[in-house]
């Protein structure tokens, strides 16, 4: 009997410990369903809670904020909670005994309660996360530099030292994930050499991912936004995992990831489509303004004019909910198709008005430069934004926004430049890039215009702005030693300060790098020849060089950039037919995988080339391609879809008259009428040129003037010359003006003829007046669009005679007498020879 009592209590003794050994406060911390009840644990249990308690007690609180929608969120109210306040108490209070992971967790999870990055609490999370930085693994390692990126220290040593890690141990790094957000973490610190391993591991871990998640290839989006990068093979692959998940993503994805795109200048049409049907399904579910606004910035501007005054109606109703930040993105989308509503624009600027004291300097910048482009009246509001960019100016310590704010503040209003706006500009342009003294330039130029003082005489302010910018441009043209960094800087750059101050030596300068040219900066290099219009035959002979010897590498769409100088400028270089012909040969196999818009521009390219690979042009005249790019121009911008259409015009007229065996039909008569309707404009020249023509052909009825031919072409002067070099009358005299559309009949105007055949012998004679535009900028050369033209003509029947308008404008023909003898030179002699 003893012994039976003794075991009974040694079990008892032994239930009682095991019970005593749990933990309760961990127990009933793990069954809490809502905030409430986690608050409640930690107020009845202050005394007993160690580090493990506080780490899931916070842990839950967040948890339960993810589940909910983000308008339903209460982060705010859990941070002014009592107990919220007891642990963080605790939470620094056990900060040296906390585990590596535990402790970037807690950091991770107070900085999204909002708890300020000055709290002592952060201070000392921060500082013992640094200390222990070396020996951390890297999932704990990427949500570290998340936190420090939320407390704005992407420039930090902190940051830098993240940086050195993650160059040391990137082959280490398996996780898609974790490598994602390192890479977004020190996108501003990472080198040419780290952005490019980086950019390697990433291709090779997308590989090995689940296409159904799209975080991975969004984050790397993103990456090459932050540093400014087009990485197209990678861009590529990331936008064929983005696409598959359209159907899944919500108005915030597809507008954050169109934004990126549109930054990197990545007009894919597919996801451009995608998103645009996504978006139209989610109209009716986007009421609240958080996700009408992301729904309206993406969608408004593609859609039809039906649909989005139907967006505007519901932006109207819901402008009074937006907050400070929503209103400039509903703003700026409306400058983006160019709305006039009146009543939505009034909403939008009252609630900017009413948050001006939340907006940062960049903001200030878009908002004024949004309201002025939408013509908005309000002289107060103006004045008011023209005081805080002046006073955001005079403390701004970034030459990027120092730049933006003096580009938006010559937009307004102004009779005189103001002192403070001079001494800020000229103490920070020594740091200023290219572009940006460029901008800076037009600025003040725009204000010496503007000064009534400079009627008189040009202020010396002025002057001395102005001489300092031209000699920082110089400077940093001649210090320049790095081909890639010279040409991110060029990237953008144009207007009247560029062209008169510096493009001649930005010329020389690229040629002292042309030993750093090669097959990944070659298509940006091309670009930038083309955009400025300069012939440069050494720059572009080892363009060819390299395009040849490395076409393979050259990305497909990088192709077209590559040839665009070559054809534009209508230059051949050394090794001509070895470079189209590698050019060809590099996009036949891959045609199908072009974006529509891009085939006809390439197409049009080659065209002016006299280049017409047969395969390029069966794929482009089918009616399965032509559909496409009718659905993908629905999603281009305006400019870019009206140049699409106009090439694809010019393209089919270039294979009807040169590749008659192709058998292709035309098929833009309408369009091209409808082009010219109200195209009219007479240029001064055109009418001394018609009338002297008229002297010298022998009546005025021997002329005729802005005469269309078949196929659209528009010419300034049409005569017909017998065998004898004499000039046919036409039966009515014609007086310089522009039919309504529909082109000329040939031959039906000619006296004692009908039907369209000349009198035997006869030749028609298409007199053309080149501008400006026909030539390259630095000399004579014509280039390639005003050369197709000509050829176009003679196989129309034409003896062209052009007069370029460096000829006619000549001292040597500065008298009526000089002109005339010059065109019978031109029409007789040239034509007689």
């Amino acid at each position: 009997m003893f012994r039976l009592r003794s075991v009974n209590s040694y079990l008892r003794r032994l239930l009682h410990r095991g019970a005593v050994n749990r933990d309760q406060v961990l127990e009933q911390l793990r069954v809490c369903s809502a905030e409430d009840y986690v608050f409640d644990v930690v107020g009845k249990n202050k005394a007993k809670l160690t580090v493990n308690h506080v780490s899931m007690a916070v842990r839950m609180l967040w948890e339960f904020q993810v589940e909910k929608p983000e308008m339903l969120r209460t982060v705010n109210l859990i941070k002014n909670h009592p107990q919220f306040l007891t642990l963080r108490v605790l939470a620094e209070n056990k900060i040296a005994i906390m585990e590596d992971s535990e402790l970037v967790d807690m950091l991770y999870r107070f900085l999204r309660f909002k708890v300020d990055p000055h709290d002592s609490l952060v201070q000392q999370l921060v500082s013992e996360a640094w200390l222990r930085m070396d020996r951390f693994t890297m999932a704990s390692l990427s949500k570290f530099a998340i936190c420090l990126s939320d407390q704005q220290l992407q420039l930090s040593p902190l940051m830098g030292h993240i940086t050195h890690i993650v160059d040391q141990q990137l082959s280490s790094i398996d996780d898609a994930r974790i490598l994602t957000t390192l890479m977004i973490s020190v996108s501003s610190l990472v080198s040419p050499r780290l952005r490019d391993a980086l950019l390697t591991r990433a291709d090779l871990l997308l590989d090995t991912q689940d296409r159904s998640s799209y975080n991975n290839p969004r984050r790397i989006v993103q990456f090459l936004r932050s540093i400014k990068y087009s990485h197209r093979p990678l861009l590529e692959k990331c936008n064929e995992i983005l696409l598959h998940n359209v159907p899944r993503m919500d108005a915030e994805n597809i507008s954050n990831i169109n934004g990126m795109y549109q930054a990197l200048q990545f007009n894919n049409s597919n996801f451009r489509l995608a998103g645009k049907h996504r978006l139209t399904e989610l109209i009716d579910s986007c009421t609240d303004p958080f996700s009408f606004t992301k729904l309206f910035v993406s969608l408004a501007p593609i859609v039809s004019q039906e649909m989005r005054e139907g967006l505007e109606n519901t932006a109207l109703l819901l402008a009074d909910e937006l907050n400070a930040y929503q209103a400039l993105a509903v703003s700026e989308a409306l400058v983006e198709f160019q709305s006039r509503n009146s009543s939505l624009l009034n909403k939008l600027a009252s609630v900017i008005e009413r948050n001006l004291h939340v907006y940062k300097p960049m903001d200030v910048a878009r908002i004024t430069q949004a309201l002025f482009m939408l013509r908005y009246q309000n002289p107060e509001l103006f004045t008011t934004l023209r005081t805080m960019l002046v006073d955001f100016l005079q403390g701004s310590v970034f030459p990027y926004e120092v730049t933006m704010l003096t580009r938006v503040l010559s937009m307004l209003p102004c009779p005189r430049l103001d002192e403070r706006i001079i001494s800020r500009v000229d103490a920070m342009a020594s740091q200023c890039t290219l572009n940006e003294l460029n901008a800076i330039s037009a600025a003040v130029a725009k204000w010496v215009r503007n000064d009534p003082s400079y009627r008189h005489n040009t202020p010396s302010k002025y002057v001395l702005l102005l001489q300092t910018l031209n000699r920082l441009g110089h400077e940093r043209l001649q210090m320049a030693d790095r081909l890639d960094l010279l040409l991110e800087e060029l990237k953008f750059l144009s207007g009247e300060w560029f062209e008169e101050i510096l493009v001649e030596e930005t010329l020389v300068t690229l040629q002292r790098m042309t030993d750093q040219i090669n097959w990944s900066n070659v298509s940006e290099l091309a670009n930038f020849l083309t955009r400025i219009n300069r012939l440069c035959p050494p720059l572009m002979d080892r363009i060819a060089a390299v395009a040849i010897k490395d076409i393979d590498k050259i990305h497909l769409s990088a192709t077209y950039l590559t040839l665009q100088p070559f054809t534009v400028l209508n230059y051949d270089p050394v090794q001509a037919d070895e470079f189209y012909d590698a050019c060809v040969q590099r996009i036949t196999p891959h045609i199908s995988s072009f974006a529509p818009h891009l085939l006809v521009l390439l197409a049009h390219s080659l065209a002016m080339a006299d280049t017409f690979p047969e395969e390029l042009v069966r794929e482009i005249f089918n009616i399965d391609f032509l559909g496409k790019l009718d659905t993908q121009l629905e999603t281009l911008p305006d400019a870019l879809n009206f140049r699409t259409r106009l090439r694809l015009m010019e393209v089919n007229r270039a294979v009807c008259l040169e590749c008659p065996e192709f058998q292709v039909p035309w098929f833009h008569e309408r369009y091209c009428q409808l082009q010219r309707k109200g195209n009219g404009t007479i240029r001064p020249a055109q009418q001394q040129i018609h009338k002297m023509l008229g002297e010298v052909l022998g009546g005025i009825n021997c002329v005729r003037g802005a005469v269309v031919t078949p196929y659209y072409y528009k010419i300034d002067f049409e005569c017909i010359l017998d065998k004898q070099l004499k000039a046919v009358p036409y039966s009515e005299p014609n007086s310089l003006q522009m039919s309504d559309g529909g082109k000329v009949h040939w031959g039906t105007s000619l006296l004692g003829n009908s039907g369209d055949e000349l009198p035997p012998g006869a030749q028609r004679v298409a007199v053309d007046l080149l501008d400006s535009k026909s030539f390259c900028k630095n000399s004579h050369h014509m280039r390639g669009e005003t050369l197709m033209r000509k050829r176009h003509l003679e196989i129309l029947g034409y003896r062209v005679v052009q007069i370029p308008h460096f000829e006619w404008n000549s001292m040597e023909l500065s008298t009526p007498d000089a002109w005339k003898e010059y065109l019978k030179k031109k029409i007789f002699e040239e034509l007689s020879s």
